[in-house]
């Protein structure tokens, strides 16, 4: 379908790339990876037509059509929602319009058995068919699909595009990407702003896609549910791996202790080599030997290790000073718009000091407003939302750019807002925080999202706070911060209220869920993955309580008389419990809490991490769910 071919990109006389080559097959998934400045996004950039490579080039076939969604949006706000998305069907409005035309020309000629008039017939006639075959009728029902799936309500379809969030314009453009029919995706970061029902569908979506995908994203688990291929951009090369993103860091360990054992044994060689050139340099009977070394050594291809990203963050959160055991309450609680339009209502839930939470729901959904007014921004319009006794908060807002001058320094920003002996650490909190060196002279506005994020993170080891409230806070952040960053929540004795949609951050750091949805906060007990799984169950639910039941048809069934059904109103007289079973099955109870907690382990540790693991716990689970649905009807 495509293919790379010998591309080198210069910047400055060093290369970006030298001489790359790969093929992209239709249906293959390839999740494209490498450090930060590697040049991802740059050959995203490059495949897709917009930026031009130093030397070599890009081939493509006569039938490949290229969709590309790059990180910052262009969105026009001319239109409305319905109408920006039937943009994507150019090729279709085309036709309307010329089938429009030869409609209007037809019915107002009256030279019937002209030779034109039977060319306007059959140009009316092959239009119509184009149109047809090719699935013009079907672009309402398209459009309405994919705005649905990506958490578009009905009722904004003819909203204009101008009252949409960036989040939101960015779905409007994946919409349309994805309602354009390409034969190659180019995603470049798709998930950062969906929540975690609409990465699901996207997941489905591009699972079934029949053409080509090729997606940059740091969103770990979406790469193993989409990708079947990954390509490495390093040290100038691409090194491709035929596998998902979780086994091919296991590979990359592997081949990466290779490469160092061939280099340190040609840094042994050329040591060896060099020192006999040394010795016998001067002496002229080994004077051919002395030639044959140095043109060996000239001819030798020297091999590289890529320096191996040692520079991890810090992260060490204050120990937490000791506050009330009510952290939040959000007693009947809810927030309306002028009184009309209610962003979300009947919030009833306590937050208890340790505890970690996340909040998540479709963007719009109220997450930010109810954090908004726990921290005293402005007052709950319904009910109480607080917080509790001697809580001292600290906030990461998803809104970084807006809440940091950008002709700040990086040490500035910190210098501003810090008091007291914590200013002689905050070259210390810097450094932990990956700045330092001159790097901390930078100014805000030049720094990558990444870096804005991570010196956000570093304003909360200012002081010790007891309650951090955390609003996407990996978005724009490389695995391994998002790893570091996870792990340092763990260690937190705090509270964390989290709004975030990455499930591998979230899984194994909250033990609680409430999802805001319609309006509603429901409480969902337990990980990510259990309300994913109990939230396609209560999907199942609604569905099933949508659908209309047809009318009742009166069926004569004999039954057996000596079978006599039980109604629920009736009291079933307890059967005598087994003690001895019930033991039992306590003790297999506590087995499998044992298993479910060593993989929980696992999968909390990004060393012994992987897709297996994650397979094996939720076996574990589906067992000791089954066994504790048991263990309660054994006990009456």
């Amino acid at each position: 379908m495509l293919s790379v071919d010998n591309m080198t990109v210069s910047f400055g006389g060093w290369n970006l790339f030298e001489d790359v080559s790969f093929l992209i097959n239709a249906r293959d998934r390839i999740g494209l990876v490498g450090k930060n400045g590697a040049g991802k996004s740059t050959m995203l950039k490059i495949i897709c037509g917009e930026q031009i490579p130093t030397k070599g080039g890009v081939s493509k076939n006569g039938d490949c059509r290229i969709g590309y969604l790059p990180q910052v949006m262009r969105v026009a706000d001319d239109t409305s929602l319905i109408k920006e998305c039937n943009k994507a069907f150019a090729e279709f409005l085309e036709l309307e319009q010329q089938i429009e035309i030869l409609n209007h020309e037809i019915s107002t000629r009256t030279d019937y058995e002209s030779d034109e008039y039977e060319k306007l017939l059959i140009k009316l006639h092959e239009a119509t068919e184009y149109y047809h075959t090719h699935g013009g009728d079907e672009r309402d029902g398209q459009i309405e699909r994919a705005l649905l799936g990506l958490g578009f309500k009905r009722d904004d379809f003819d909203k204009p595009t101008s009252k949409f969030s960036g989040g939101w314009r960015m779905r409007i453009e994946l919409a349309k990407l994805l309602l354009s029919n390409p034969t190659l995706l180019l995603l470049d970061e798709p998930t950062n702003h969906l929540d975690i029902e609409s990465i699901q569908w996207l997941e489905e979506y591009l699972q079934g896609f029949t053409g080509g995908v090729v997606l940059i994203s740091h969103d770990k688990a979406f790469l193993d549910n989409v990708t079947n291929r990954t390509i490495e951009l390093t040290m100038g090369k691409a090194i491709d791996y035929k596998t998902s993103y979780s086994h091919y860091v296991e590979l990359r360990k592997e081949r990466r202790a290779q490469q160092i054992a061939a280099y340190e044994n040609q840094q042994k060689l050329i040591e060896k080599t060099e020192d006999f050139i040394e010795r016998f340099r001067y002496k002229p009977a080994k004077s051919n030997q002395v030639q044959s070394r140095v043109k060996q050594l000239e001819k030798l291809e020297r091999l590289e290790v890529e320096d191996e990203d040692v520079a991890r963050l810090n992260i060490r959160f204050p120990a937490a000073p000791r506050a009330g055991q009510v952290v939040v309450e959000a007693k009947d609680a809810g927030h309306s718009y002028d009184g009309k339009r209610v962003i979300f209502s009947d919030a009833d839930f306590v937050v208890e000091r340790g505890q970690k939470i996340a909040l998540v729901g479709r963007n719009g959904e109220g997450k930010t407003t109810f954090v908004r007014a726990m921290l005293g921004e402005f007052e709950a319009s319904m009910g109480i939302i607080k917080t509790g006794y001697n809580v001292h908060t600290g906030y990461f807002a998803q809104n970084q750019d807006d809440l940091m001058d950008g002709d700040f320094t990086i040490y500035d920003t910190l210098d501003q807002i810090a008091v007291g002996d914590i200013r002689t650490k905050l070259r210390d909190i810097l450094g932990a925080f990956l700045f330092k060196g001159e790097d901390i002279d930078k100014k805000v506005k030049v720094l990558s999202g990444g870096e804005r994020s991570r010196l956000a993170m570093a304003r909360l080891m200012l002081e010790p706070y007891n309650l951090l409230v955390l609003d996407e806070p990996t978005n724009h952040m490389d695995m391994l911060s998002k790893e570091i960053l996870k792990l340092a929540l763990q260690k937190y004795d705090g509270t964390v209220v989290v709004i975030s949609h990455d499930r591998e951050f979230l899984d194994g750091l909250v033990d609680t869920v409430y999802e805001f949805r319609d309006g509603r906060v429901k409480q969902y007990l337990g990980g990510i993955y259990d309300f994913i799984r109990a939230r396609k169950i209560d999907s199942i639910n609604e569905i099933e309580r949508k659908t209309v039941e047809p009318k009742p048809v009166e069926v004569k069934v004999e039954k057996p008389k000596e079978v006599k059904p039980v109604a629920k109103s009736e009291k079933v007289a307890k059967k005598p419990i087994n003690s001895f079973k019930l033991k039992e099955m306590e003790g297999k109870i506590a087995e499998l809490e044992a298993k479910v907690a060593e993989f929980e382990a696992k999968l909390t540790d990004p060393v012994q991490y992987s897709a297996e693991v994650l397979k094996e716990w939720e076996a574990a689970k589906e067992q000791l769910d089954a066994k504790m649905l048991e263990w309660l009807e054994l006990n009456g």
